[in-house]
């Protein structure tokens, strides 16, 4: 049984089999997620969002997750390397910091620009 990830912004899909993690569809996608711990939830790095329609589609955190999340598990938050995919689903790649700063210095400019 194949199901199907999408990954947004990027609005990649991949088809993965039940048991993958979400690190490895993402890879398996082309689509970048950072991390340093070689996927031991050990960094942080790859913190992705899960909207509620589609938490059911990934297995219950594991313990790593629950002692490095804590609360933010409620809001939807993720680690990409131990999330583990049991349905088709869709997950948002927070927005990369310097691409943000770059962003944010760009609307401001504009805003400028029209007084």
């Amino acid at each position: 049984m194949e199901l199907k990830v999408r990954f947004m912004p990027q609005d990649k899909a991949v088809k993965v089999r039940p048991g993958t993690t979400v690190l490895r569809a993402a890879r398996d996608a082309r689509v970048h997620i950072a991390t340093r711990c070689g996927g031991n939830a050990g960094c942080l790095m790859c913190k992705v969002e899960v909207e509620a329609e589609h938490r059911g589609a990934l297995a219950s955190p594991t313990t790593a997750e629950q002692r490095k999340l804590g609360p933010l598990l409620d809001q939807g938050i993720r680690l990409a390397c131990q999330a583990v995919i049991r349905g088709s689903a869709e997950v948002r790649l927070p927005e990369d910091p310097l691409k943000a700063a770059i962003r944010k210095q760009l609307e401001r400019q504009q805003e400028d620009d029209l007084w």
